[in-house]
């Protein structure tokens, strides 16, 4: 069926791992009458968990777009993984939706992926709805994580249900917008539901100036009034309701779906895209889901199909999107059509002629589009902003284990960072190796398991080599004279050098204070090319030197032998004479690092930091988690991984970007210096 803007809900689905939302959007597509049959997680038989290592590991790893209709409303229901290691999917979903769905495990309460993943919807200002799945379970108490999440999300969290019975009995529940099956709940609980039916009245209330003022006067508000202002509270951000649930028994899914319908922002309630000014004097404009204007979509994620090939799911953020339309992709500056335009219900397409703005779709094979890209009319160009992922934490090298992996490797690589944008490889310059780098240990397993199973690409897995420099902390002097006689041309060449330490960061500096000509300009040129070369190779280990500044100030020629050749060895030999003269020292990435740790776990924290040689840098409290603020050397963040999930069960995430090189203490480097020894001679 055809639907309007208006009628159309983009939700995503967040939630920590296990709580169960994968099941509520397979209930909701088997309600929403998508789906004849309900699937299974464990069995590996739901529509958002397709892929091959998603059953296997019976957890979701991909974000997954389906969607139902019913009533005239079309729900695009976007499932994101719950393990913080595969929260590049998250960010996919929310940067296309309008709305937030979190599912909190009532045994369980809010942790750490519950409140990184809100975050995350929070930060581009989401309305939502949040539901205490799980109260079937014995231990549950809707009560007790409904305050857990006002103390971590704020008080304008509201029950909008209340439960019916607890644990095995737990049957139903009361609507206290509407008062619907209060009259069944008796005793205490009758008490405690008509005391937060009064709670949400108010924060409905409170939403609402001037129902508020009419709220003080007369002391309660009809429900049409509470109806049409509670849409707009949650619509706006200003309530986010709560109701019990319990997917596995099939309870509260109408609820949910009825929440959805009435309560939940269109495309339409939303307040549109801004595009960044084209230029200094240039004001952004804001696009608006208008299906009438010119076209413009955003790509928010990329499939790699080793047998369909790239699959680019798209919101339309204004006008339509026909098939084989002639697009541009004004991220990428080229053309693209657009060819069958498809709806996903998991892994399975159907058909599309056109899809209106606010909508979600997908098409195959464009030539050069990929993630965060825009599309547009060729003669309305739009180029919308970026989508921000976050940096990836921790690294692995990878060598291929045969020449057919190695043939193949570097193309595979390209589709798994097309498909996850928190998956990046780099080929590290200084220490030669193949790096990926993702979100977690598991992240990086998941995407090396990957290679194998779908493109048969196989590989070895290490740590990485640490990127070590090396630099002077004290000047040096040297004068050196290379002289080669023996059979055909000679060569002959004299350089007088002085070395001097630089601020740290400042890399490298020639300079030339040769006077008089005692060495020609072009063989003070071949000088720099030589010290060039020493740089590559240090002094000490091996690495690379930097914040160095080198003067070559004297020399001698020889009107026959002197040249190019001669004057570069000559220079690298000064030069890494004059750095043995000088006091030196080993340099170490450091590393910014942000970790989120539960507050009980925060002085095991600061002990293991400090055994890491980590430096606090501040902290803050965020909803129940404490932010810790350290610089850390990489050396120490690819042992303290494992640590750090080790002393809070898993429950803590870390952020890492590099911040500047500083020295390696002396005993430390010692031990770097003698192993890059051992290791040159075992290669000789």
């Amino acid at each position: 069926m055809s639907v309007s803007t208006k009628d159309i809900r983009n939700i995503v689905f967040l939630s920590h791992s296990g709580a169960g939302k994968t099941t509520l959007v397979e209930n909701l597509l088997f309600k929403g009458g998508t789906i004849s049959k309900l699937g299974n997680v464990k069995s590996g038989t739901t529509v958002s968990d397709y892929c091959d290592d998603e059953k296997e590991s019976a957890h979701s790893i991909n974000l997954s777009v389906s969607s139902y209709e019913t009533g005239g409303i079309k729900v695009n229901l976007l499932d994101a993984p719950g393990y913080l290691d595969y929260v590049g999917e998250v960010s996919s979903g929310v940067n296309a939706a309008d709305s937030a769905m979190l599912v909190i495990d009532a045994t369980g309460g809010v942790q750490v992926g519950t409140n990184k993943f809100w975050k995350l919807a929070k930060a581009r200002s989401l309305p939502g709805m949040i539901v205490i799945n799980k109260m079937d379970k014995d231990n549950a108490d809707f009560e007790k994580v409904l305050e857990n999440v006002k103390n971590r999300f704020g008080k304008h969290c509201i029950a909008l249900c209340y439960p019916n019975g607890k644990g095995a009995t737990f049957s139903g529940m009361a609507n206290l917008l509407t008062k619907d099956g209060l009259d069944k709940l008796e005793g205490t609980d009758k008490e405690r539901a008509d005391k937060l039916a009064s709670d949400l009245t108010e924060g409905v209330a409170e939403s609402d100036d001037a129902l508020l003022e009419k709220y003080l006067e007369e002391g309660e508000l009809s429900t049409e009034e509470l109806k049409k202002a509670f849409r707009a509270g949650v619509v706006s951000g200003k309530i986010v309701p709560v109701i019990p649930a319990s997917f596995e028994k099939g309870i509260g899914i109408e609820q949910i779906m009825t929440m959805i319908r009435d309560y939940m922002a269109s495309p339409e309630d939303r307040p549109g895209v801004e595009v960044p000014p084209a230029g200094e004097d240039a004001e952004p404009v804001v696009i608006k889901p208008d299906a009438n204007a010119s076209f413009s979509a955003q790509i928010f994620k990329t499939i790699s199909d080793p047998y369909a090939g790239q699959i680019s799911i798209f919101k339309v953020i204004s006008g339509k999107a026909v098939s084989s339309q002639i697009v541009k992709n004004t991220t990428t500056d080229n053309s693209e059509k657009l060819g069958q335009l498809f709806f996903l219900k998991g892994k399975d397409q159907i058909q599309a002629e056109f899809v209106v703005a606010g909508d979600i779709a997908a098409a195959a094979k464009f030539k050069n589009t990929h993630t965060g890209d825009s599309l547009s009319d060729d003669k309305k160009p739009l180029r919308f902003a970026k989508m921000n992922f976050p940096e990836p934490a921790i690294s692995f090298s990878i060598k291929p284990k045969s020449r057919s992996d190695e043939d193949k490797i570097s193309g595979v690589l390209g589709k798994l960072v097309e498909e996850d944008r928190t998956f990046q490889m780099t080929l590290d310059e200084e220490t030669h190796e193949l790096v990926v780098s993702g979100m977690g240990e598991m992240h990086l397993k998941t995407m090396l398991n990957r290679m194998k199973s779908r493109y048969g690409v196989d590989v070895e897995v290490g740590t990485p080599k640490v990127a070590y420099k090396e630099t002077v902390m004290g000047q040096g002097d040297s004068k050196y004279r290379h002289k080669k006689q023996s059979g055909g041309a000679g060569q002959f060449a004299e350089v007088w050098m002085r070395i001097e330490p630089m601020e740290r960061g400042s890399g490298f500096e020639f300079v030339d204070e040769v006077v008089g000509g005692a060495i020609p300009k072009q063989l003070v040129g071949s000088c720099e090319k030589g010290v060039l070369g020493a740089l590559k190779s240090g002094f000490m280990a091996g690495y690379p030197v930097t914040d160095i500044k080198v003067i070559v100030y004297d020399g001698k020629t020889h009107p026959v032998d002197s040249k190019d050749i001669a004057f570069q060895i000559a220079a690298a030999h000064a030069f890494r004479e004059s750095c043995e003269k000088a006091k030196s020292s080993l340099l170490e990435p450091i590393m910014n690092v942000e970790l989120t740790v539960p507050e009980e776990n925060m002085g095991d924290i600061t002990g293991s930091l400090s055994s890491r040689r980590g430096r606090v840098q501040g902290m803050d409290s965020e909803g129940g988690m404490q932010v810790v603020k350290a610089k850390i050397p990489l050396e120490e963040m690819y042992k303290y991984a494992n640590e750090l999930k080790s002393i809070t069960a898993g429950r803590a995430t870390y952020t890492m970007s590099f911040s500047h090189y500083d020295v390696v203490p002396s005993n430390i480097a010692q031990k770097i210096i003698d192993a890059s020894s051992k290791a040159k001679k075992k290669s000789e």
